[in-house]
């Protein structure tokens, strides 16, 4: 098997071993839950794309908020 080859199938073994884990919009039926993902995020695998644009997402508020963090830890650090 080559090299590729291999990479290719621990891929694709990686993906089933997750299969049924997957944030969707069925998982989240009937619940009012927030969605966050600390980015990035491998869409249509980990979570949908319905899901992570949906109003219920804060992912883009979650980046947002990470960034100041680091910003600040930057300033008081290495500044």
């Amino acid at each position: 098997m080559s090299e590729a080859s291999s990479a290719e199938a621990s891929v694709r073994e990686r993906l089933a071993a997750f299969e049924g884990y997957q944030l969707n919009a069925a998982l989240l039926e009937g619940s009012e839950a927030k969605v966050m993902h600390c980015l990035p995020a491998h869409r249509e695998e980990e979570i949908t794309d319905d899901v992570i644009e949906s109003d219920r997402a804060i992912v883009w508020q979650q980046a947002e908020n990470r960034m100041h963090a680091q910003n600040g830890w930057l300033v008081e650090y290495v500044g």
